[in-house]
């Protein structure tokens, strides 16, 4: 009974994923422009599906969820309005607020309960925002990486209309945004090395190696990117979803060095390594950007993959410890400051579900070194 009911949700997701993709495909006016990556071509068809589905089906875990409550670290508009430093606050997932020369962007805000095309199915949220979108201050600039759901949250950005100044997002991608209210002349769409300078701080897309679709007849149609963030004091790098390729390196030349770098770090598995990359992946992107402290993101907060929850968190830890880089894994919320970055607590230990899996996954990390 229980797999009937499960095939039944997968349908009903499938069923409701084509529709959005027609009515999409019919608002867009039928684009036919396809981007692809610069070094490997992602193919998705039903032929990887199946070894996908056998992992699937096979996995065994511990811990896809936390058993326990994530903690949070406060954070209000007062608790904001205390400090003008530049600093960045982890909300969940791939959703960061940033303050920079006392402007603030959002970046990928998905605030939604499930990253999914419907809220009664999909990934659903281990934790809620430390701050919600109402008590937001105001934004000067909201930055898309791509249109994947857990990026790209619609009733989010139908809340954030009156509070952001500007929304900057890779080709076709703001074509979502006007479809869902956003004033055309507030939306900039960047192609790869473009930049966009809004009262002195600057915004560049740069490259990353994923795909993008928000349904099963839209692949590839709008672009993905990663971005350079560069202030008066200080820059910043975030890289979206990718697999690890050599544009990290063209990336750490053209523009590093930087104060930090939010590098996607979780969500992963060797089946699909070409489009999201493996902790020792992430952590040499980190290095190949040049930064100074890395902050992994992309994890805590949805089941997207076949590891246990807090997994991601354990081996980054190890791998930058045996590599010497400075890594910061702050509580959702807490702030980082960009002057004096530092997050040490190993908080996800406080609710693992068994704390010798540690030491299993501090020995995977020393097998593949």
């Amino acid at each position: 009974m229980k797999i009937l009911i499960s095939l039944l949700l997968v349908l009903g997701v499938l069923i409701a994923i084509i529709w959005l993709s027609k009515c999409w495909s019919t608002s867009r006016g039928h684009k036919t422009q396809i981007f692809s990556n610069t070094e490997k071509v992602y193919q998705a068809g039903f032929s990887s599906l199946w070894p996908i589905a056998k992992a699937y089906w096979s996995a065994t875990r511990q811990a896809p969820i936390p058993q326990d409550a994530i903690p949070l670290a406060e954070l209000t508009p007062e608790i904001l309005a205390q400090s003008t430093e530049d600093a960045v606050y982890r909300l969940g997932h791939s959703t960061l607020l940033m303050r920079i020369d006392g402007e603030y962007l959002l970046i990928d805000p998905v605030f939604s309960e499930r990253a999914s095309p419907v809220q009664w199915a999909g990934p659903k949220r281990f934790h809620q925002s430390p701050i919600s979108i109402a008590d937001l201050p105001a934004i000067k600039t909201v930055i898309i990486s791509h249109d994947h759901y857990d990026h790209l949250d619609k009733a989010a950005i139908e809340q954030l209309a009156t509070k952001v100044q500007h929304f900057v997002t890779p080709l076709n991608v703001g074509e979502y945004l006007t479809a869902w209210g956003i004033d055309p002349i507030q939306v900039t769409e960047l192609e790869w090395w473009q930049s966009v300078e809004l009262n002195g701080l600057t915004i560049t897309a740069t490259p990353a190696q994923h795909f993008s679709g928000r349904g099963l007849l839209d692949r590839n149609q709008t672009l993905w990117a990663s971005w350079v963030i560069q202030g008066l004091q200080h820059k910043v790098f975030f890289s979206g979803d990718s697999g690890y390729f050599n544009g990290f390196k063209q990336i750490g030349e053209r523009y590093g060095p930087f104060d930090l770098s939010m590098i996607e770090t979780g969500a992963y598995n060797e089946l699909w390594s070409e489009i999201h990359m493996l902790p020792e992946q992430s952590l040499q992107a980190h290095l190949d950007v040049r930064a100074k402290a890395m902050m992994p993101v992309h994890n805590g907060t949805f089941d997207l993959a076949l590891h246990d929850w807090f997994e991601p968190f354990e081996r980054i830890s190890q791998l930058a410890k045996h590599n010497d880089v400075t890594l910061l894994i702050p509580k959702f919320g807490q702030a980082v400051m960009l002057a004096n970055p530092h997050a040490d607590e190993l908080w996800w230990r406080t609710i693992m579900l068994e704390p010798q899996k540690a030491d299993e996954v501090n020995k995977l990390v020393m097998n593949n070194n």
